[in-house]
This record gives structure tokens, sequence and C-alpha cells, in this order.
């Protein structure tokens, strides 16, 4: 992130209150301090730099603080709580799963976990026959990773390499940040893995007036003047289905192309779902959008309604690649997690949650887009489908991407009563639990205008 430090110490704001709103105190809440002090001395300082909000408890689409404000959450727990904060349908088959009781099985069977991976498999569609499930989303992208370069051994492949993209993110793990190729969060690993290359991301405001296939053909030249085969040495491709920190969708030409590749090499084409999934794009998951078949795809995040489950789907002759044994996780198939899972889709299909989304998407994109228009010379750019969207800023001038001022509007809708998410680059990204009211949302996207205005004057 941005060196940009959100102050601590409570700072006098106009009070708010509305049927979605109460700002009743000093920003942030007197006693607030004192908490992040805590965490300061006996926490990692990698958990901290986010916006001192220190939450209390969340329902539906709200959260609030320990002194009562109020806050319209514009980030889902960061596309977590797909289905609301707090959600009861959830929260029910939690309670009943733990008063079997049991709340772990290891590797033994049990029977939420052979109901939720049946649903799992179903909800996903008819090109996906099994599951592995996990507990956070980097586990799935590197079970994932193991997967794709499994498939590359048994067919021959002579590098066994995975083809990523950079900016792309998918972990923290080795694999995951190799993968995901940001220089930085991966100077810890020392040396690069030379079974792991990449190519650039198709940025609209890279590929301009160029056809994105030739763009991706290009990028695909570059890789074999390095010595790399497509043929021969590349065993999967991993893409993240949006580039996270803009939100920002690959060209459908683009993605086409690479299955199109893919099915002529014999090559997996796998589609890192942590953000985009379990309905947050408008469709049930975000490659739906390009049109294409994914041989796996990861998910996470919005899958367990706050509670920690993922997983890796696909095809049953990739997914039986290991050996029994071979690839298991001490909580995987938690029942308690299952019971979540199960909820989750269960909500999502009982309210209709794929078509609300892409319901309310449309009225978030059009109002943001509204917003851009008001501020041509300081907003580049709108990004991302249904309900996921950034706003990228820049400098009025210079047209150079600018953080400080988009970090202060984070703090800005903070002192209102709204919280976005902090990139800690020059876009903020928005994305409400899918079961926000109209009025929340609008009045949400509201805030941020008055922020923008607050802040330029």
């Amino acid at each position: 992130m941005a060196s940009f430090t959100f102050r601590r110490d409570p700072v006098e704001v106009p009070f708010v209150k509305t049927p979605n709103r109460n700002i009743s105190t000093a920003i942030p809440a007197p006693g607030t301090e004192a908490i992040l002090e805590t965490l300061d001395k006996y926490e990692s300082r990698s958990m901290h730099g986010q916006l001192p909000l220190v939450w209390h408890d969340a329902s539906g689409h709200s959260i609030q603080d320990h002194a009562g404000n109020k806050w319209i959450d514009f980030t889902s727990m960061i596309f977590v709580a797909n289905v609301g904060h707090g959600n009861e349908r959830v929260m029910s088959r939690v309670r009943d799963a733990m008063e079997l009781p049991i709340l772990g099985c290891y590797a033994y069977p049990n029977k939420l976990r052979a109901e939720y991976l049946e649903k799992l498999v179903n909800f996903a569609g008819p090109n996906f026959e099994k599951a592995f499930l996990l507990s956070a989303g980097t586990e799935a992208t590197e079970a994932a990773f193991k997967l794709m370069k499994m498939h590359g051994q048994k067919i021959g492949k002579k590098k066994n390499i995975i083809l990523a993209i950079s900016g792309n993110w998918h972990g923290r793990t080795l694999g995951a940040q190799m993968m995901s190729d940001n220089k930085s969060q991966k100077s810890w690993v020392g040396h690069n893995l030379e079974d792991i290359t990449h190519i650039d991301f198709p940025y609209p405001w890279v590929v301009n007036d160029k056809d994105p296939k030739t763009y991706l053909i290009e990028s695909l030249e570059k890789l074999k003047s390095s010595g790399i085969s497509i043929e021969d040495d590349i065993a999967g491709v991993m893409l993240e289905t949006f580039q996270g920190w803009a939100a920002v969708f690959y060209p459908i030409e683009y993605v086409q192309a690479l299955r199109e590749l893919c099915d002529a090499n014999n090559i997996l084409l796998c589609f890192d779902e942590m953000q985009s999934g379990f309905g947050r794009t408008g469709k049930r998951f975000g490659y739906e959008h390009y049109g294409v078949r994914a041989d796996l795809i990861c998910c996470g995040k919005g899958m367990g309604g706050g509670f920690p489950i993922s997983g890796v789907i696909g095809k049953a002759e990739v997914m039986d690649l290991p050996e029994i044994g071979n690839m298991s996780s001490t909580h995987s198939g938690n029942p308690v997690m299952c019971a979540a899972g199960l909820a989750v889709i269960e909500e999502i299909e009982m309210r209709d949650l794929v078509r609300e989304s892409a319901r309310k998407g449309e009225i978030l994109h059009h109002e943001l887009n509204r917003i851009k228009s008001e501020f041509k010379n300081l907003i580049s750019g709108v990004y991302g489908k249904g309900m996921i969207a950034s706003i990228v800023f820049k400098d009025p001038v210079s047209g150079a991407p600018i953080s400080e001022f988009v970090s202060s509007l984070a703090e800005k809708c903070l002192q209102k009563g709204l919280l976005v998410v902090h990139t800690g680059r020059e876009s903020i990204k928005i994305g409400p639990p899918l079961i926000i009211t109209d009025d929340a949302l609008l009045e949400g996207i509201g805030v941020i205008r008055e922020s923008i205005l607050e802040l330029l004057n």
C-alpha cells in the first residue's frame, strides 16, 4: 500500500442520521486509538494499514463501531459477505452443524461435506464434476497450480510451465505470489521460479485501438523469443478473472483467443474467482462474461459468507490426478464450514442474487459513470461488472495516477458513514453485499460524490 497514514485521533465531523448511516461522534470514535495501539503492540504489522474503523457488529449491508456509529459497507468485508453480514440462513446452518456436535473430522467422511460438494459442483455448472475443499483462497490457487503441473507431467510437457498475467493477484504463499508477479510483494522469495512465466495484462489504455487477439499474439511471440514453446512447454494458464486493483476485465476476444490457444495445445485454463465468484459480477462466476469454458476455477471469499472455506472445481480427470492422500488439508471439508457454504448457495438461489447483482450493477455503474462525467478531468475510468466496480483517478493537470487524493477520499467517506475499499493506489473499489437495498446503494454513491466535491473545495 501507499505510505498514506490515516488519522487515528478523533476528528470532529458533521453528524449524519439517515436510515442507512449514523455518525454521532468524532471519527474515529473515541476509544479506537487504544484498540489500535494494542494491535500495534501484539500483532504483526502486515495486518495493519486499513481505515481506522474498529468493527463492533455487522448486519446486512451495515457495519457499526463500539460507539453506535453506522456505515454503509461498500466492501463486503473485501468481497466476502456477498449474501450480507450475519446472514441468518448462514448463521442458522452453522448453529445446527455445531449442535451435532462435530467441529472437524480431517479427511474422514461426513454427511455435510457430501451434501455441500454435490450442491457446489451443480452450482458451478455442467462443465464441472468434482471439487477439492480448503480453508483459504491462496490454498486454492496453490492447489490449482499443482493440478496444472501434474496435468503437464502426465501429457509430457517438457518444461511444464504455468503462464500467468502480470499484475494479477493469487495470494501470499510461495506459488501464489510467484504467479502474481508483484515484484515488491515477492521479493522475499529471493529468486524467480523457472516454471512460471508472465505476459502483460491487456489494460484498455495500453491495448488502445489494437485488436485484443493481436495484442495476445504479440505477447506470446515475446515468450517464444525467450525460448518457451507454447505447444511443448506450457501446461496451464492462470487468470484472475479481472485485474484486482481496478476491477478491469480482459477484452472478451483476448480470453476467447486464449481458450483457443489452450484447446490447440492441450493447456488447462484456470480462473481465479476469489473476488468474482458467487454472484458478485452478475454471473455465478465472473469467467462466464467471456463466453468460454474453464478447466478449473479457484473459489473463496464469498463462498462461505464470512466463514473460511475455499476450493478448486474442475473436471474429474484433472481433479483426480493426485493419488489418494496426495492432496489433502487438515480442515478440508470441515463440516461447519460446509454448512456455511450450503447456506450461501441456498441464499443466492432463493433470493435470485445473481440476477439481483446484475440489476443493481446497472444502477451502480450508471451512477458511477455520471460521477465520471462530472469530474472528467479527475477520473480516468470506471471499471467492473455487476456489483464490483472501481473508480480510477488521475492528476487533473498531468494526467498521472494519484494515490494520496484517493486515500484522502476513502478517509472522507469514512467520516460520512461509508466504507470503501482502500487499494493504496489510484483507485477505490466498490463491492457492496449483493443484498444491499437500492436506496442504500444510491445513498452510498452520493456520499462518494459529496466527498470528492469537499476535497476539491
